[in-house]
């Protein structure tokens, strides 16, 4: 892997890469000044990259302002149609959550964070409700469990001895020795259920869509309001119905 000390990283490439990112965290347009300060280079080096962007048509601009262009989707659209099971994800929600009456995810792990790849939601919209493209810390999702039971060893102590655990609710588990302990019996187990760590008015029971070889690729949920379902009975509603659907994910990886 390239680090930004090695010859074969390519630091211009990286920066253009940055400041399409800095650009996505402005809605309404960002100006030269706010981009510069975003990804922390000189505004002589930024107004470059943002005139390469605009040729490229990424970004455009009223002379003041710059904001991305619907291209930019391209990028996210390319990665979303290289997952195996794209084509199948969709149906395969619906059906689910037809089936439970609840919203349901799947969703990918991304560093510290999941990034909600399909959401399909019920009439009944929980009050935290993410969409394509959300991210929120693996530590405090259920999905977010699962995908981390899902990393090889060696990964997954990488996280644990960097991350810093941020404490959203009292139920949510910050100690690095708890948070070791409720993966692996994750891993073991085959689900994860989290009641109130992220959002108290919310809970959660997951499980891995897995490869053809057995490893975790993403992770599939229903989200329930809390207080209104113990483990016991999430997992005597629903466990079932969410193996049923990451079957057919896992049998669409051809």
């Amino acid at each position: 892997m390239a680090t930004p000390e090695s010859e074969s990283f390519v630091r211009t490439f990286a920066r253009g890469l940055k400041v399409i990112e800095v650009l996505g965290q402005g809605p309404g347009g960002m100006t030269l000044a706010e981009v510069a300060d975003g990804v922390a280079l000189p505004r002589t080096a930024v107004r470059r990259f943002l005139m390469t962007l605009m040729e490229l048509a990424f970004v455009r601009s009223d002379g003041k302002r710059y904001w991305l262009t619907p291209r930019v989707l391209r990028l996210g659209l390319s990665y979303l149609a290289t997952l195996p099971y794209w084509r199948d994800a969709q149906p395969a929600l619906e059906e689910l959550c037809a089936r439970t009456q609840q919203s349901c995810a799947l969703s990918v792990l991304d560093g510290e964070e999941l990034v909600y790849v399909m959401r399909q939601h019920t009439k009944r919209i929980l009050p935290m409700s993410p969409s394509l493209g959300s991210r929120l810390p693996a530590h405090a999702v259920s999905m977010g469990r699962v995908l981390l039971a899902g990393l090889p060893d060696d990964d997954l102590e990488h996280y644990l001895a960097n991350v810093q655990p941020v404490k959203l609710t009292p139920a949510t588990v910050t100690d690095r020795a708890q948070l070791r302990e409720a993966i692996l019996a994750v891993r073991q187990q085959g689900w994860a259920w989290i009641d109130g760590e992220l959002d108290e008015s919310i809970c959660g029971l997951a499980i891995p869509v897995r490869d053809r070889s057995g490893a975790t690729v993403a992770a599939l949920n229903v989200s329930l309001p809390s207080g209104q379902f113990t483990q016991e009975q999430a997992l005597q509603n629903y466990i079932g119905e969410l193996r049923m659907a990451a079957s057919h994910l896992r049998a669409s990886d051809r």
